[in-house]
C-alpha cells in the first residue's frame, strides 16, 4: 500500500526500510549543516531522532539554515527542528536537548542507545569528545569538517579523516585523532581552499552582535566568524544524511542496470 516512503522503498526495498524505521540517530549540532541532515533523515524514515544544540535562531542564520525564518528568530533550534520533523513524519520519535556538547557535558548522553551519531558541531574539543564517546559505545559516527568560507558545493567528498586534504579543520582533526589513537573516522570535507572573508567592521558580528536575548554563546566570544552561503552547508548536511541512511539500510555500493557501481 502506498505511503509517504513508497518512492524511497522502490530504491531501497522493504527490508532496508524496516531497518530505517527501527533506527535511532543522534544529530549533534542543528545549524547550517545539521539542520539539513535532520531534514533528510526524517524524510528517509529514520524512526527516532535525538537533536542536540543549545543555540537559538538568529537573524544571521537566515542566509543558510533550514529552520531559520523571520518567524523563528529567537526560538531554540532543537524545538523548531522537532516541530518540523513532526510535520514531516509524525511517527518519528524526537528527543531534544538544549545542550552545548563539550567534554564536560558528554556524560549526559547514553551513546549505547544510538544506532548512528552525526557530528555537526564546530568546536574541536566537542568533536573529539563526541567521536571518542561514540567509538567507546561501538556506534558508527560521521563528522562534518569545515563548511564555512566556501563557495563550491561540488567540492565535498566522503573519506576517512586520514585521506583528507586542503581543509584546515580536517588537518587539525587528523593531528588530534592520531594523538588519541583514533585510527579511522568517516568525514565529509571540502577540497576547496577556504575563501578569506572580507574585513568589514560594519558587517561584523563582533562589532554589531544581534544574537537573540537569552543566547548562551554569543558570536562575540568566537575566535572567528566565518562567511557562509545558502548552498554549501546544505549540501554537506545532505551528503552526511545520505551516508547515514545508506549505512543503516545496509545498501553499501549499489549497482545500476549496466552492472556499474553507482
Amino acid at each position: 500500500m502506498l505511503d509517504q516512503f513508497s518512492r524511497t522503498e522502490l530504491l531501497f526495498g522493504a527490508a532496508a526500510m524496516e531497518r530505517l524505521f527501527a533506527a535511532r540517530v543522534a544529530v549533534f549540532g542543528i545549524g547550517g549543516v545539521g539542520g539539513y541532515t535532520v531534514e533528510a533523515l526524517a524524510r528517509s524514515g529514520i524512526g527516532a531522532l535525538d537533536l542536540i544544540d543549545d543555540d537559538r535562531i538568529c537573524l544571521t542564520n537566515l542566509n543558510r539554515q533550514l529552520l531559520a525564518t523571520r518567524d523563528t528568530i529567537g526560538h531554540y533550534k532543537v524545538d523548531e527542528a522537532a516541530a518540523r520533523v513532526a510535520r514531516i513524519n509524525p511517527k518519528c520519535t524526537v528527543r531534544t536537548y538544549q545542550t552545548f556538547f563539550l567534554p564536560e557535558t558528554a556524560d549526559q548522553f547514553d551513546f549505547s542507545a544510538y544506532d548512528y551519531v552525526v557530528d555537526a558541531i564546530d568546536t574541536v574539543s566537542g568533536k573529539l569528545a563526541l567521536i571518542e564517546k561514540a567509538r567507546q559505545a561501538g556506534v558508527p559516527v560521521i563528522s562534518a569538517m569545515g563548511a564555512g568560507n566556501k563557495l563550491d558545493a561540488t567540492a565535498f567528498r566522503v573519506a576517512d579523516i586520514y585521506e583528507t586534504s586542503v581543509c584546515p579543520l580536517a588537518r587539525v582533526m587528523r593531528h588530534e585523532c592520531r594523538r588519541r589513537g583514533i585510527d579511522r573516522l568517516k568525514v565529509v570535507y571540502s577540497q576547496e581552499p577556504p575563501v578569506r572573508p572580507l574585513d568589514n567592521k560594519e558587517n561584523s558580528c563582533r562589532s554589531h552582535c544581534i544574537c537573540p536575548p537569552g543566547t548562551a554563546r554569543k558570536c562575540t566570544v568566537r575566535r572567528d566568524v566565518p562567511g557562509s552561503t545558502a548552498f554549501v552547508p546544505a549540501v554537506a548536511g545532505l551528503i552526511i544524511a545520505g551516508e547515514v541512511v545508506k549505512d543503516i539500510a545496509g545498501l553499501g555500493e549499489r549497482k545500476n542496470r549496466a552492472g556499474k557501481a553507482e
